[in-house]
């Protein structure tokens, strides 16, 4: 492969990954420090450990698949990248989902087939969180479908198995063994969790979906037969913009600082 478009698919790839001013900053970094500093330039100005990793396979890539393309290129195609990043993600469209009677004046999109196309839209990731899961095929189906062509499932539920004497069920079953297979499972454990004046400790109520950082899903429904169909749910589709990134990012954080273990 040519060697500058090594640099632009690098470039690309760490702009869609990392927040624009941290990328802004290693261009800038790269095109002012000498080659034998910039590693410690890098690591000094990206303090968070994984951007900062990141950042650093950058440089390194650039060095061993790519030496002759000079560093001010460099610097330009990470700038490039970022601006293009930034603009793809400020193009956000939201649209409103529905389970419920219709309104033939103002109708809205059904809410399984809003989670269906961000389920067959994901190409690298997909986060899914639910209070209550029971097994709904089209999901099922989606998700299998999705971990084929490569993509990392992480499913997050209120329990791994009861909630507490209520509606009691094996959250794992209802997922169905095929999506369980291919999914990282976490829950919220309960020592975890704050508690009421009455010593009840709160619950994991959040329904919602994301897929690469690009698509959001948040609605009122769990994952279950009776929301997608009978119930009266609202939410919504959220796709580009910065929202989706951050609830990414709220829930990789609750994992990797232990509030959500897996199962």
């Amino acid at each position: 492969m040519d060697q500058h478009r090594v640099i632009v698919e690098a470039a690309t790839a760490l702009a869609s990954g990392l927040p624009l001013g941290t990328v802004e900053s290693v261009a800038d970094a790269i095109l002012t420090s000498d080659p034998a500093a910039l590693r410690a330039e890098i690591s000094r100005r990206v303090a968070h450990h994984q951007q900062r990793d990141r950042a650093l396979a950058f440089v390194e890539g650039w060095r061993r698949d790519a030496a002759g393309v000079a560093p001010a290129v460099v610097a330009v195609a990470l700038q490039t990248a970022a601006l293009s990043e930034q603009q793809h993600r400020d193009a956000q469209t939201v649209e409103l989902v529905w389970t419920g009677p219709d309104v033939v004046q103002n109708p809205f999109r059904r809410t399984e087939q809003a989670i269906l196309q961000l389920l067959d839209s994901a190409q690298k990731r997909i986060t899914l969180v639910s209070f209550a899961v029971y097994n709904i095929p089209n999901i099922a189906t989606a998700l299998v479908k999705a971990a084929r062509r490569g993509v990392i499932l992480t499913v997050i539920v209120e329990t791994p198995d009861k909630l507490g004497g209520e509606n009691e069920y094996s959250t794992l079953r209802a997922l169905g063994a095929d999506v369980a297979a291919c999914s990282t499972v976490y829950y919220w454990p309960k020592d975890k969790r704050p508690l009421t004046d009455g010593n009840k400790p709160g619950i994991l109520h959040v329904k919602c979906a994301v897929a690469d950082a690009e698509w959001l899903f948040l609605s009122s429904a769990n994952l279950t037969q009776q929301a997608f169909t009978v119930n009266m749910e609202l939410g919504m589709l959220v796709r580009g913009g910065t929202m989706p990134g951050r609830v990414e990012e709220q829930f990789r954080r609750l994992i990797q600082d232990g509030q959500l273990r897996p199962v």
